[in-house]
């Protein structure tokens, strides 16, 4: 059903593409060119209903059809998966041990049978402390 609509919906959008292009403009005359308006009209002078004007609406009116038709067989389509919080079935992974890793630079003394590391000195959160600036030499 929704390929079908999908089809129709391309078909009739190139249509009213191909069918307003076709169409003039209400000041196509000679008037019109000059910047002159055929009557007193908000919009210009009002023509009779053309083949082109009657299909324009025609296609139009299943344009919308088709473009609501759409939008609501692709929302109900879309509810029908899972989310990732649904997914879940309150099975966690058990926590890995954090993996030791060797910092480079800092030696590691090996004994038989035992290995040792030299540990780190805890990060100091403090800016480094400034020298206090050279004293000016004095004028004689």
């Amino acid at each position: 059903m929704y390929i079908v609509i999908l089809i129709l919906h391309i078909i009739v959008s190139l249509f009213l593409v191909v069918v307003v292009l076709l169409q003039s403009g209400k000041a196509a005359d000679l008037a019109g060119a000059f910047g002159g308006m055929g009557s007193q009209t908000a919009f210009g002078p009002r023509g009779s209903a053309t083949l082109l004007s009657k299909a324009t609406t025609v296609s139009a009116v299943i344009f919308m059809i088709t473009s609501l038709s759409l939008s609501i067989l692709a929302t109900r389509s879309a509810g029908l998966g899972t989310s990732v919080l649904e997914d879940t079935t309150g099975k966690s992974a058990p926590a890995s041990a954090p993996a030791k890793t060797q910092v480079p630079g800092i030696p590691v003394q090996q004994t038989p049978g035992k290995t040792v590391q030299i540990p780190l000195p805890p990060p100091s959160n403090s800016a480094p402390a400034q020298k206090a600036p050279a004293p000016a030499p004095a004028k004689k």
